[in-house]
């Protein structure tokens, strides 16, 4: 090729080459980027409502395993003999939920004479075997009486109370006469001469119970020295829960007593449900103690707190009341404590209904209130006088909490409607607190195995 034609070729190179590269990178960038935010926001769209579940499931689960932590069975140690009062806001101000007298003034309180001659019932007969030996049938032996118990529950030691027989319960004559446990002598429910004995003399007593290993025992605290020599500690236990006692080193001195406390060991229980079988000493204190004036009954889960005969002025004598007990501090209704009894397992749902049935039945009110007082209490304490009017009351309730449930918050509403006993102080939730220490239940009760009086009942 010529020479002059190799020098005539010429290569354009243009300034623009050079500042596109760069660009097409950056566009190629920005459209990565479009293309991952485009991604990212259908992916966000798609799953927000799994990313804002995300940290509630790890809270639930946070809390879960803090609710699932072992606890102790040990109360703190701070409620433990703990004598600080009580208190609440009243117009701004914070007082005393339950206004004690002095140590001193309590020294020289001089006992009230009693309900005195208006009392509306005078005298109580309590049916018993030998009552009814012709009534039943002619040869009035036990096994008759068993085959024709209108209740499951009703056995040897309760009696056989007829629906008729319920109905006369109820009614309020100076003279009552109704079954209120100890019916036979085969009933069960068996104390020494020598505890027994001890019983009767007891004037004023402060009781409570553990039966089938139950509650530790809290010693009492904050009484005067005057009031010692004057009030009965007493415990009632069975075997199961003194070996268990004994098993922890709290054993029984030669005098039966452990601290402040009598030990009253009960053999041959009535009932294979022991929360039935410690409503006896809990509502049968009259039968228990017969010399008794006064009782304050207290659930094993509290540690009692204040004077017993301080108590008895600040809760009876002070309000011209017979009968103390504490309002219930959730509900006020006897068909909403029904269906909570149920919710809480405490009950079936069959054995509620059968209750709330008879009450429907009998005409009971779907009332807050019943004779000017609050309808539901809280029946871990009960401050009264032993009367013949407040124990026809308790002969009642117990009636009740052996033909239904044991629940006994759910009849005590409807024995209150029936009987309307003048003298029920139902004091507030604020003075329940102020009278006890609440150390909760410490131990699961054991069952009691089925015993001859209670599994012969029909």
């Amino acid at each position: 090729m010529p020479s002059s034609t190799i020098r005539s070729i010429s290569i354009t190179v243009s300034d623009d080459d050079g500042a596109a590269a760069p660009r097409r990178a950056r566009a190629g960038r920005r459209k990565v980027v479009r293309s991952l935010g485009q991604r990212a926001v259908r992916l966000l769209a798609r799953w927000w409502p799994i990313l804002l579940l995300l940290p509630a499931v790890a809270l639930l689960l946070f809390e879960a395993s803090r609710l699932r932590a072992p606890r102790s069975p040990s109360p703190p140690v701070s409620s433990l003999g703990r004598l600080d009062p009580t208190t609440r806001l009243v117009h701004g101000v914070r007082e005393p939920c339950l206004k004690f007298l002095s140590p001193k003034s309590i020294e020289n309180l001089v006992f009230h004479g009693g309900s005195g001659p208006d009392a509306l019932v005078k005298r109580i007969i309590y049916k018993s075997d030998e009552d009814d030996y012709d009534s039943y049938h002619p040869e009035g032996n036990s096994t008759y009486l068993l085959q024709h118990a209108e209740a499951t529950r009703f056995n040897l030691f309760t009696g056989f109370q007829t629906l008729p027989e319920r109905e006369d319960s109820f009614k309020v004559n100076e003279t009552v006469n109704v079954h209120c446990g100890f019916y036979s002598d085969n009933g069960g429910f068996k104390i020494s001469d020598e505890d027994n004995r001890y019983m009767r003399a007891c004037k004023v007593v402060v009781s409570t119970c553990a039966f089938g290993g139950g509650d530790d025992l809290y010693q009492p605290i904050g009484m005067v020295n005057s009031s010692v020599g004057k009030v009965c500690y007493v415990a009632f236990w069975d075997e199961v829960t003194l070996s268990t006692q004994e098993a922890e080193g709290k054993v029984t001195g030669d005098n039966g007593m452990i601290g402040r406390w009598r030990i009253i060991v009960v053999k041959s229980l009535p009932f294979a449900d022991q929360r039935l079988n410690g409503k006896i000493p809990k509502m049968l204190t009259h039968r228990l103690f017969p010399e008794a004036r006064y009782s304050i009954w207290v659930d094993s889960k509290y540690q009692f707190r204040r004077d017993p005969i301080g108590v008895l002025e600040a809760l009876l004598w002070r309000t011209n009341s017979t009968f103390a007990i504490s309002e219930h501090g959730a509900r006020s209704n006897v068909y909403a404590e029904g269906k909570a009894i149920v919710q809480k397992h405490k009950a079936t749902p069959e054995e509620v209904e059968v209750q709330l049935t008879q009450y429907r039945r009998d005409g009971m009110p779907d009332e807050k209130r019943l004779h000017g007082l609050k309808a539901l209490a809280e029946a871990s304490i009960i401050v009264r006088e032993l009367s013949p009017l407040t124990n026809h009351f308790m002969c009642a309730w117990f009636n009740e909490a052996v033909r239904f449930t044991s629940r006994d918050q759910l009849s005590f509403p409807y024995v209150l409607w029936r009987v309307n006993m003048s003298g029920i102080n139902m004091f507030p939730v604020c003075t329940r607190r102020d009278l006890v220490n609440s150390l909760g239940h410490t131990r699961k009760v054991k069952p009691l195995a089925q015993t001859n009086s209670d599994s012969s009942a029909t």
